[in-house]
């Protein structure tokens, strides 16, 4: 009887799991029902944009005059790719300026920058390609445009006169002289000396540093403290170098006509760089001088003075022209160098003879041009060295001297000078120099007052 029952438990139990997985393989290969599937395969329509509403119309008609209402659909706007190109994109770059200081060097002002010893080698040898680098002076700028990772792209070095060096380093390095093309203003003034010549030119709008150049050249004819009292007149006539509304040079003088008293004291200067003026009185030439150094100070005149380093009155022999380190110095008239070297306080010396019995001492030179030896001939305005501080000075300046046959004498009227140095040109041509200037003083004294007068209308 048990044996029975566990029989039939058994093949219950067998049973069951046969139908159990019967109907696990018969629900797995059952097809999907159709609508499933068509719901599975369904995509969404791509959008479309909606069409204007249509718009009614009221239009009238010319002859019921009554309106008649028209659908009317708005058509929508072409739309249109624009052709516009990319703007190039130019690598980002670091610019640096700066200005070279007294005793600064070209590398020591390349180094504030950044560059490193190579590129400061390279970057002079590249600005040498166009300047001599012994010609640099105190103010001169440079501009260094760097990339991020620090070499040099470009550098621009700012010399006289509005001269650019400019250096360019890429593939391949290229160095070139920029010179700008200045508009030349040629300008007059008719004026009347107040207390000092610096006040009379300050109030008439002309250059003060013109003072200078009077003193300098009427210095040993006409005594300024003693014989200018106030009520004189004085005509001047200049020249400015501007450069895109840039003054790009000092202004130069080119005539100066001072009357005092019944004495009519004329100066001209020439147009060329020489520096030489020409002295006249009541329309008669007195002398020819060349200056020794252009638009410099006049710090100190011949005569007795204390002395600025060691302090007590002694005879100054000459005169001395306050100016920047390195400004070109120049022979005053033509003759022979007779010395170059040291005499004690005078420092570096050049020394020249004009005939047997005149000799002009330059004295505070911080070098000699190379090449110019004793015996050698010189024109006046020739350069023959340039300002310096050495010997006993208190700072850059030329100390001017002359001297005649052995004694020194005022530098600003001696005549054996201004003799050797007229010698250059006939009278006839100094006396046509002379009224062409005055001419053109006069006629554009009449357009600054013609220009003037239309203003005020």
């Amino acid at each position: 009887m048990k044996l029975r029952y566990l029989v039939a438990s058994i093949a219950g139990t067998s049973l069951a799991i046969a139908l159990m997985f019967g109907f696990q393989t018969d629900w797995r290969k059952a097809p999907v029902p159709e609508a499933l599937a068509a719901v599975s395969d369904w995509q969404p329509s791509p959008m479309r944009m909606p069409a204007p509403p249509d718009q009614l119309l009221s239009i009238y008609s010319n002859e019921t005059f009554e309106p008649v209402t028209v659908a009317w659909r708005p058509e929508p706007p072409a739309l249109q790719l624009a052709s516009v190109a990319l703007p190039e994109v130019k690598p980002p770059v670091e610019i640096w300026s700066g200005t070279l200081s007294a005793g600064e060097t070209l590398d020591a002002l390349l180094s504030k920058a950044g560059l490193t010893a190579s590129d400061r080698a390279e970057v002079a040898l590249a600005l040498a390609a166009e300047y001599d680098l012994r010609k640099l002076k105190p103010g001169y700028g440079i501009e260094v445009e760097t990339s991020l990772s620090g070499t040099p792209r470009r550098v621009a070095l700012s010399v006289d006169e509005g001269v650019r060096i400019e250096a360019t380093f890429t593939d391949e390095i290229a160095t070139r002289r920029i010179v700008p093309e200045p508009d030349l203003i040629v300008r007059a003034a008719d004026t009347t000396v107040q207390n000092s010549i610096f006040a009379t030119l300050a109030s008439a709008d002309v250059p003060a540093r013109f003072a200078v150049d009077l003193a300098e050249m009427l210095g040993g004819t006409v005594d300024f403290r003693r014989d200018l009292k106030g009520g004189e007149r004085l005509q001047l006539m200049w020249r400015e170098t501007v450069f895109e509304d840039e003054e790009i040079r000092q202004p130069s003088l080119s005539f100066a006509a001072l009357t005092i008293e019944e004495t009519l004291y004329e100066v001209v200067w020439p147009d060329d760089k020489s520096g030489n003026a020409t002295i006249f009185v009541d329309g008669e030439l007195l002398r020819v001088f060349a200056q020794p150094v252009k638009g410099a100070r006049l710090s100190s005149v011949y005569g007795n003075r204390r002395h600025p380093v060691f302090g007590d009155v002694r005879m100054h022999t000459g005169v001395d022209f306050a100016a920047p380190q390195g400004t070109p110095v120049y022979a005053t008239a033509p003759g022979r160098i007779s010395f170059i070297g040291r005499r004690r306080g005078y420092g570096r010396v050049v020394e020249i003879a004009h005939g047997s019995d005149t000799m002009t001492r330059y004295a505070h030179l911080s070098d000699v041009p190379e090449g110019l030896g004793v015996g050698d001939r010189v024109a006046a305005g020739d350069n023959i060295g340039s300002v310096g501080a050495t010997g006993t000075a208190t700072g850059p300046n030329l100390h001017y001297e002359v001297r005649v046959d052995g004694r020194p004498t005022d530098p600003m009227s001696e005549e054996r000078l201004a003799a050797a140095a007229s010698q250059v040109e006939t009278n006839t041509s100094i006396l046509v120099r002379l009224e062409t200037v005055r001419a053109q003083f006069t006629g554009l004294l009449d357009q600054e007052v013609a220009a003037a007068t239309s203003e005020r209308l």
